[in-house]
């Protein structure tokens, strides 16, 4: 699943924005195993939605706050976005991510359906 996120993140983010930085990967990683584990869980779709947007702005701000304030890199610089928090994140991506977490969620099913059966067939007795 790490490995999904590690290259679906960057991906995404050179289609959307024309360029991505290397940290990216470890970021999508993470946040593709976060968005996974939330379609585990028995809750609503608009619930694992809303928290897996949550979990992914979180990393984005950790990320962020490292990447672009601290070692100050410009990876990306959301300060003239609309109620921005630091420059950093902003609601209108936490909106997107959360559009995106609904449209991951058939493929969290399948994904966990596929390994499942694997296990199943693959276990020796």
């Amino acid at each position: 699943m790490f490995a999904l996120g590690a290259a679906g993140y960057p991906l995404l983010e050179v289609c959307w924005r024309g360029r991505t930085h290397a940290s990216m990967a470890l970021a999508g990683g993470l946040a593709f195993l976060w968005i996974f584990r939330e379609h585990a869980a028995r809750r609503p779709l608009w619930a694992r939605c809303l928290r897996g947007a949550l979990g992914v702005t979180g990393m984005e701000l950790a990320f962020g706050l490292v990447l672009n304030r601290a070692l100050r890199l410009g990876v990306w610089d959301y300060s003239r976005r609309r109620w921005n928090l630091l420059g950093q994140i902003c609601p209108g991506y936490t909106a997107l991510w959360c559009l995106l977490c609904a449209a991951l969620s058939p493929v969290c099913r399948l994904l966990r359906l596929y390994f499942s059966r694997r296990r199943v067939y693959n276990r020796r007795y």
